[in-house]
């Protein structure tokens, strides 16, 4: 039989809960390589306690985006639930580029490669496994063109971080005019047809990474950083 887990004591519970907080907070204003000394400060709590809580920075980062984890999944099976291929099709990219206009920490924690982050790399490959049978589902109903490769979800997120980041003071509302124009420019033609396209370009959605991002003031010397291994 398993052994159930510990229950944590009041204040050991509140601390861990500063901790997600200031974590989330932090990972969303400057991206998940803000240093630990930074977040336990924030958390208004010692170093020493924040790793008792969390041994690595895969698993803070893990645990503080797990509901967007999960969120971003049920977004996926969801899409794949709706008997409307193309509506299905065009809620996941409305929904994906929103979250990663108003969220870049979990952005960043779900498209980076941790060793010890097992979760991430499960859900990732859920994700790029659903989102095949998406545009698959949406060029057989006719509504997505045919020559649409499903890494050009990549190249919309890439262009779509560039539009959040480059409007900072209004990220969502660059990020859904984006969205909208891309989504009329995949829509299959059933007059003349489309303009065909390039042939696509070999991208994964592990390949979406961004440049570490300015330390925020007095946060001292970062914390070692997860290597990113891209691959194709």
């Amino acid at each position: 039989m398993s052994t159930p887990a510990p229950t944590l004591r009041a204040d050991a519970r509140h601390n861990r809960e500063r901790i997600l907080e200031a974590a989330r907070e932090a990972y969303a204003a400057h991206g998940i390589d803000v240093p630990v000394a930074t977040i336990a400060r924030r958390a208004g709590v010692g170093v020493a306690t924040l790793y008792r809580r969390f041994p690595t920075r895969a698993d803070l980062v893990t645990e503080a985006f797990a509901e967007q984890l999960a969120h971003c999944v049920a977004v996926l099976d969801e899409a794949l639930d709706d008997p409307d291929p193309w509506r299905g099709f065009c809620s996941v990219i409305e929904k994906v580029c929103a979250m990663q206009a108003t969220d870049r920490g979990f952005t960043a924690a779900f498209l980076s490669r941790f060793p010890d982050a097992v979760d991430f790399d499960h859900e990732r490959t859920h994700a790029e496994e659903a989102l095949e049978r998406l545009v698959r589902r949406a060029k057989e109903a006719g509504g997505l063109r045919a020559d649409f490769d499903t890494s050009d979800i990549t190249l919309l997120l890439l262009a779509n971080c560039g539009a959040a980041e480059g409007s900072p003071h209004a990220p969502l509302a660059a990020s859904r005019r984006l969205v909208a124009y891309l989504i009329q420019s995949f829509r299959a033609d059933r007059g003349a047809g489309p303009t065909p396209l390039p042939p696509p370009a070999p991208l994964g959605l592990h390949q979406i990474h961004r440049a570490p991002p300015a330390r925020p003031p007095g946060a001292g010397s970062p914390g070692p950083v997860p290597t990113v291994t891209p691959t194709i």
